[in-house]
């Protein structure tokens, strides 16, 4: 099965029925995870996402960034990872992040990660966009290929497909630069929401879940599925709409999930 390729030229109509699919970021997938109970499946919290990816009946999935705690993981973890992924069947699009970039030793470099027919990682096995010709859709994202600090939004491009998401893992900061004022790493800033053109922006770096870039924008934080108990599900609608809710994971937690879902939507 081959789902990615490059862009071309040709601009592609949307499919006349609603498209769904799941956003998450920050799972920090760990063979040494400190948090984790002992005896405790380490890669839990995958199976929850991929489970809760097939109860909203999602056809792709995007992890927006640090899917892996760091590039130190071992091979047998990362195998069963993979096992994981493949088994989900639909596309799969990972954006690497700061945790587990894109340096030589990176996993999705010196593992199966990279080799799966569902499974594209962005800036590896695609340059910076994944195209889904029958679903009319590309995905735009920016790899992190070490640990320097980058602007992590994608360059503005012309569109090729009907609808087009983005991806982008680093911190939004809505207060304009001052003098002397000490300020993150992989910034992210409305003008850079703006430029990217997309129907909807997928973020990761930060635990909570929100939406930011004011209402004219279509940018959300998932938050870890680990401290939210939930993902981001976006449809795609044939009239041109775009809904975003969120799906609690099977063991998510239900308590405040009334408050998750206003903070995700406001």
């Amino acid at each position: 099965m081959h789902y990615f390729r490059g862009l071309g030229g040709v601009t592609m109509k949307a499919p006349s029925r609603e498209i769904v699919l799941i956003h998450s970021s920050d799972l920090h997938l760990s063979a040494d995870g400190i948090s984790a109970a002992p005896g405790a499946d380490r890669l839990s919290i995958l199976h929850e996402v991929l489970a809760t990816a097939r109860l909203a009946r999602a056809e792709l999935a995007v992890f927006a960034g640090d899917t892996f705690d760091h590039n130190r993981q071992p091979t047998e973890f990362l195998d069963r990872a993979a096992e994981i992924l493949a088994e989900f069947g639909a596309p799969i699009v990972i954006l690497p992040g700061n945790h587990d970039p894109l340096t030589p030793d990176s996993v999705y470099r010196r593992s199966r990660l990279g080799q799966i027919p569902n499974v594209c990682v962005l800036g590896l096995t695609v340059d910076d966009a994944a195209v889904f010709p029958e679903l009319g859709l590309e995905i735009c994202g920016k790899a992190h290929v070490d640990y320097f600090d980058m602007s992590p939004l994608p360059e503005p491009r012309a569109r090729a497909t009907r609808w087009r998401l983005s991806a982008a893992h680093g911190h939004y900061v809505e207060e304009p630069d001052e003098p002397g004022r000490l300020l993150g790493s992989w910034l992210i800033r409305d003008a850079g929401l703006i430029a990217a053109g997309a129907d909807y922006i997928a973020l990761g770096h930060w635990n909570r879940a929100a939406r930011v870039g004011g209402l004219q924008i279509r940018a959300y934080y998932s938050g870890s599925p680990d401290y939210t108990g939930t993902v981001n599900v976006v449809r795609l609608n044939h009239d041109g709409a775009v809904e975003v809710s969120c799906a609690a994971l099977p063991s998510g937690k239900q308590e405040g999930q009334l408050d998750r879902e206003k903070e995700l939507l406001t």
